[in-house]
């Protein structure tokens, strides 16, 4: 599937790329990442293959990725008008400040105006609450997303990392008020992690939430990168976020070789299309730390036009 074969995201009129750029990995200061000019390298490549839809938040290099992507939208301010960017709320910067993070009225729209002024735009497509708050009312969070849409400087909202009660608890609340409504679910979802499909899944599809998967190589676990051979001494470059696989995920990642070999592509785009393929994604791909490695995990990977193949291979997975 071609980046530019667009979807609508949830029960919204926004058409966004099938997949979307993740740009967690956009700055290298904590000591590994993509540098500036590699993150505008791979920004380029996304948006001159169709893409569409990139995705950010407040915390993300400590603001350095928002910065990032305004700075290379700053250079074209036609090709933003085009682009969806999402950023996300909730994590405190500003850390002597109580308020600085959170889900109240107040640090949310403080939070947004950082935001704004990092990504050098005058407002986002899509904002998202990054994790829920259990210590602020959720309808006090509805109300205050609702006055940044009717502000313009929101144009649709949506909830990461949420539990399902509470995820249907904001939508009736705004489906009844007539505020508005979440559009989508950022939620981890992979071979590897599918403990979503028993509540959040359903709720986001009876709800006409757009499931937007994030980690769908489950941390470079899924990248093709580690194998049995290799595992003792392969390194990663994540960081803090490093993974080694286990001998139950090495029997998921044996199968995917196999399936990679039969469809002649590789491991990345096999545990990518199996994402892709599931009921009611639209799909969030990570950016990958450096150049090479965003070719190996491109979209377009000829795997994607045999994603029913993959469906039917019944592939191992761990719950």
């Amino acid at each position: 599937m071609s980046l530019d074969s667009y979807i609508t995201l949830g029960n919204s009129g926004l058409r966004v790329s099938p997949f979307c750029l993740g740009t967690m990995t956009f700055g290298d200061d904590r000591g590994w990442g993509s540098s500036p000019s590699e993150a505008h390298s791979i920004l380029a490549s996304f948006l001159d293959r169709g893409g569409n839809f990139i995705d950010t938040a407040n915390l993300y290099t400590y603001g350095h990725s928002e910065k990032i992507i305004g700075d290379y939208f700053a250079r074209d301010g036609a090709r933003r008008q085009s682009t969806v960017i999402s950023t996300k709320f909730f994590c405190n910067l500003q850390f002597n400040d109580p308020n600085g993070g959170g889900a109240g009225r107040k640090s949310i729209m403080t939070q947004l105006e950082h935001s704004l002024r990092r990504l050098q735009t005058e407002y986002v497509d899509v904002y998202w609450l990054h994790l829920w708050d259990k210590f602020t009312p959720i309808e006090e969070t509805m109300r205050t997303l609702d006055d940044l849409v009717t502000s313009g400087k929101v144009r649709y909202i949506g909830l990461s990392d949420t539990p399902a009660w509470k995820l249907t608890q904001a939508q009736m609340i705004a489906q009844f008020r007539g505020w508005t409504p979440l559009i989508a679910l950022q939620i981890e979802y992979s071979l590897l992690q599918r403990t979503v499909e028993g509540e959040l899944i359903p709720a986001a599809k009876e709800l006409g939430l757009g499931i937007t998967p994030f980690a769908p190589l489950k941390g470079g676990l899924l990248s093709g990168k580690y194998t049995r051979e290799n595992v003792a001494t392969k390194k990663s470059d994540r960081g803090g976020f490093a993974v080694t696989p286990t001998e139950k995920e090495f029997v998921v990642l044996d199968q995917h070789k196999v399936v990679a070999e039969e469809l002649d592509t590789n491991v990345a785009a096999v545990a990518l299309a199996w994402v892709r393929s599931r009921p009611g994604t639209s799909d969030h791909w990570r950016a990958p730390d450096g150049p090479a490695r965003r070719q190996s995990g491109s979209p377009r990977c000829n795997c994607f036009g045999r994603s029913n193949r993959v469906t039917r291979r019944a592939l191992p997975s761990q719950h």
